[in-house]
């Protein structure tokens, strides 16, 4: 029986193909336009494809369908979140990257290389400046806090490496600054009125620009002239203004918290927390997270404005006999937790040598009046100013032709209770006396068991001139003492710092900054005697204070006082006297060529 073979059911199925008529255009398209049948039946897609498709599409709408929806202060929260995250890792990279130059550096490039070698001291100081870049750099791209303290840094001049100093110093004239919306939004937040209301005239350009606030000019409605500091704050720069620094203009601000500087701190803190344990575990010596735990209540204190101006007015009352210092009164009706109006007050920052013999005034009797006003906070008052950089202390003439300081920025203080302000006068008076067996009681009573070494951290200086003399008059490679026994025994100082009590730490900070700024003067003033002069008044007060009032004890107490006093200024003399003639010897074995030309060394001596 005959079949078809398969080219006959070829040719006969095409065949019968031609005989179908052509399809019209439309659907012709239709046809070809349409999803072409399945040839193999799809598999499904496993379901955690689908969950993951699903998250990775649905959460960022769902977020922004909240951030839409959300009240304007939620939606601050949740931008700062996310900036948080950013903040968070710009901080790690800059960490690690300091850390493990620093490692590489000393174990691997100097591995075997004489420490005070040329070669060693070239590589160190480029790694330091290497650093320093970072910082700043981190610094300045995270803000607020970060750039608190790195200002905070630079008052430590004489234990940082030179490069940390001059780099940072970029910090001092860096800081935020905000919108007018920004500044509107907090107004209404705090005050229910946006500035206009409350003041006749507000300039929402900010004359001045600080780490955690910026400065408005402001008038109010019976038409005082006034400084607006408002919390929280693009790159500005400092003035003179409550808190701000720098040279003031001739109208007045108000300074205003940055509005998101209080939701920031915490999430800034623990980041700094966890970077500093990262380099403590790569560096075990280098342990300074407990001092990020100190200064966290401290710098929260700054963020409250109400306790800044009751600060001021503290101070205020308390220096009110030293007719040459000068506190902005603050307007507390127009004053909150995060704005703060104040007098506005003109001038130069104290550290403008220019401006000052501009002004017509002495720069030494400026010096003097800057060492003797926080001397008195510190011995005698225990009401510590614990910021007094340069942009927070201003000169200014006064009606008598002289200098005036006017001090601003009262947001950090620290108060010292009378046992731990004895302790540190009769320490210092010790010191003078070279009555070691006092010095060992007293700073046993702050605390302290390295006496010796507390001492000198305390004094800024060598407390045995023969020591100083053996160890570095001589030495071509370090001049500075305090940079040098920083460096050699910074284990004992992290120690001796650790043990002191906290209120210490800031009260450091303050002597440190002080030094800082007479140095920049150019030392017209001998401060190591103005502080020791300053103890012993102090001493003597508070021991006429606690001593009991009847004639023979007040009697015996006025002859002991007038004897303890004389011994004092002579050693204190024959002190001043030694440096000087040390100093004078220095210089001329320099000029005879015997030793090198040490700079260091000269301010050294001569603060």
């Amino acid at each position: 029986m005959w079949r078809p073979s398969q080219l006959c059911h070829f040719h006969s199925a095409l065949l019968q193909g031609r005989l179908k008529p052509w399809p019209s255009p439309t659907a012709f398209f239709r046809r070809n336009l349409g999803a072409p049948p399945a040839r193999w039946p799809s598999r499904p897609q496993p379901l955690w494809k689908k969950a993951l498709s699903a998250t990775v599409l649905g959460v960022p709408l769902l977020l922004g369908a909240r951030y839409l929806m959300a009240e304007p202060q939620e939606r601050r929260r949740m931008r700062l979140m996310v900036d948080g995250i950013g903040r968070f890792s710009r901080s790690l990279r800059v960490g690690l990257q300091i850390s493990l130059d620093y490692w590489w550096c000393t174990n691997v490039v100097l591995r075997g290389v004489e420490e005070n070698s040329p070669g060693y001291l070239e590589v160190m100081s480029a790694c330091h400046q290497r650093a320093a870049d970072a910082l700043v750099a981190g610094a300045i791209s995270n803000g607020g806090l970060y750039v608190k303290l790195g200002q905070g840094l630079c008052s430590f001049n004489h234990l940082l490496p030179p490069e940390y100093i001059k780099t940072l110093r970029v910090l001092e004239d860096r800081a935020l600054t905000r919108g007018f919306r920004e500044v509107d939004e907090l107004f209404l937040e705090d005050f229910r009125a946006p500035p206009h209301e409350l003041f006749q005239e507000f300039d929402y350009q900010p004359i001045a620009a600080a780490s955690l606030a910026q400065v408005h000019r402001a008038r109010l409605h019976d038409g005082t002239v006034v400084a607006v500091k408002v919390r929280g704050a693009p790159a500005g720069r400092r003035g003179g203004h409550p808190g701000a620094g720098g040279q003031s203009s001739l109208q007045p601000p108000v300074q205003v918290q940055y509005i998101d500087l209080r939701d920031r701190f915490d999430g800034d803190i623990h980041t700094l927390e966890l970077l500093l344990r990262l380099v403590e575990l790569m560096h075990p010596s280098f342990g300074f997270s407990w001092v990020l735990q100190d200064l966290k209540g401290t710098l929260a204190q700054e963020l409250d404005f109400e306790n800044e101006g009751r600060n001021a007015e503290r101070c205020a009352r308390e220096l009110q006999h030293f007719h040459y210092v000068v506190v902005p009164r603050v307007h507390w009706d127009v004053s909150g937790k995060r704005v703060l109006t104040a007098e506005f007050c003109e001038g130069c920052k104290v550290n403008d040598v220019e401006a000052i013999k501009t002004m017509g005034l002495a720069v030494r009797d400026v010096a003097e009046k800057l060492i003797q006003a926080f001397a008195e906070q510190i011995f005698y008052t225990g009401f510590v100013h614990s910021d007094p950089h340069p942009g927070n202390v201003l000169v200014r003439k006064g009606p008598d032709g002289k200098g005036q300081l006017v001090l601003l920025d009262h947001g950090l203080y620290q108060f010292l209770d009378e046992k731990d302000r004895s302790a540190l006068c009769q320490l210092w008076r010790a010191v003078i006396l070279r009555d070691e067996a006092a010095m060992k009681a007293h700073a046993a009573e702050l605390g302290v068991q390295d006496y010796f070494l507390f001492s000198e951290v305390l004094m800024q200086r060598p407390v045995r001139l023969g020591q100083l003399w053996r160890s570095h008059l001589l030495s071509r490679e370090e001049a500075a003492y305090m940079q040098d026994m920083a460096r050699e025994h910074f284990e004992e100082v992290m120690a001796v710092l650790k043990a002191l009590p906290r209120s210490m730490l800031l009260v450091l900070r303050n002597l440190n900054t002080v030094r800082a700024i007479n140095t920049a003067l150019g030392a017209p003033v001998d401060r190591y005697f103005l502080m020791a002069k300053s103890a012993v008044r102090a001493w003597s007060r508070l021991a006429g204070a606690t001593s009991q009032n009847t004639y023979g004890a007040s009697l015996l107490r006025h002859i002991r006082v007038i004897w303890e006093s004389f011994k004092f200024e002579v050693a204190l003399r024959l002190e001043t006297l030694s440096m000087r003639i040390t100093a004078l010897l220095v210089r001329a074995l320099v000029h005879l060529g015997l030793i090198p030309k040490t700079k260091g060394l000269y301010e050294y001596l001569a603060i």
